[in-house]
């Protein structure tokens, strides 16, 4: 069974521990903060071992979960293990999920030829639902099975050319942001016609997940499904109508550039 050392486990890195312990259990997980305790929590819920960032480059997959301000300096770091780990011969793959770094950028800190794959995963990857895009560069066969096969609790596991992966994440990885916001209006919405705001919120947040469920299981475009909900004359309709005058879908289509330039920002 493949082990998996986790650098970094904040929000993603965490989820992403948390959907491998299901998948390969935590015994073949080891993880690395650089505060300790949160990930020695986190290791007593999974059964996973803790470590320096060093026993994590020990492991056959590499997940590199730091900010990209930081990888730099984590690199540099871990740089001399996973040299002499070449140099031995040994197998091992790197894998980023840092916005704005390209796969040769992350080979190159490390100072090894060594197989590198790319993720860019969102938050719902915690409860089994999120989305994960990868793209790899000189990874073997059996290191993808083996790859995939932990990851797969955490949701659509998606492959993306890494030329479209900062546009697919502007979608898929900040989406979820601009989906929380959107719920918490229809929430404010209810709020303000009467409902209480545990209901209002209860509402809102189970008909977008509905509405996302049947656009995937109809297979219709959202537009036509958008107007078989819209009667001649009714509340629907007059709601869409608000919306669209406060330029609700150019928001939208703004919001997904500007998270997209924002990344180009970084490289």
């Amino acid at each position: 069974m493949a082990t998996f050392g986790f650098i970094g486990t904040g929000n993603m890195g965490g989820a992403l521990a948390i959907a491998a312990a299901k998948a390969i259990g935590g015994g073949n997980l080891l993880l690395a903060n650089r505060t300790r305790e949160k990930a020695e929590t986190l290791a007593d819920r999974l059964g996973a071992k803790v470590g320096s960032n060093s026993d994590a480059a020990m492991q056959d997959f590499i997940m590199l979960g730091v900010k990209p301000q930081m990888m730099a300096g984590m690199m540099a770091e871990i740089a001399p293990v996973l040299q002499a780990r070449a140099e031995r011969g040994e197998k091992f793959v790197l894998v980023t999920m840092a916005a704005g770094l390209t796969m040769e950028k992350i080979r190159a800190m490390s100072g090894t030829d060594a197989p590198v794959i790319r993720i860019m995963p969102n938050t719902p990857v915690s409860i089994g639902k999120g989305v994960v895009l990868y793209d790899g560069m000189d990874v073997t066969g059996d290191q993808w099975k083996d790859f995939l096969t932990a990851l797969e609790p955490a949701g659509l596991l998606e492959p993306l050319s890494e030329s479209l992966i900062d546009a697919g994440s502007a979608v898929s990885g900040c989406g979820p942001a601009f989906v929380y916001l959107f719920i918490e209006a229809l929430a404010d919405g209810g709020v303000e016609c009467g409902l209480p705001r545990a209901k209002a919120l209860q509402l809102a947040a189970k008909t977008l997940s509905g509405a996302a469920e049947l656009v995937l299981a109809s297979g219709k475009h959202p537009g036509q499904l958008k107007d078989e909900v819209c009667s001649p004359g009714g509340t629907t309709i007059a709601g869409v109508h608000a919306l669209e005058k406060g330029g609700f879908r150019s928001l939208g289509m703004d919001a997904v550039k500007a998270a997209y330039d924002k990344t180009a920002a970084l490289k």
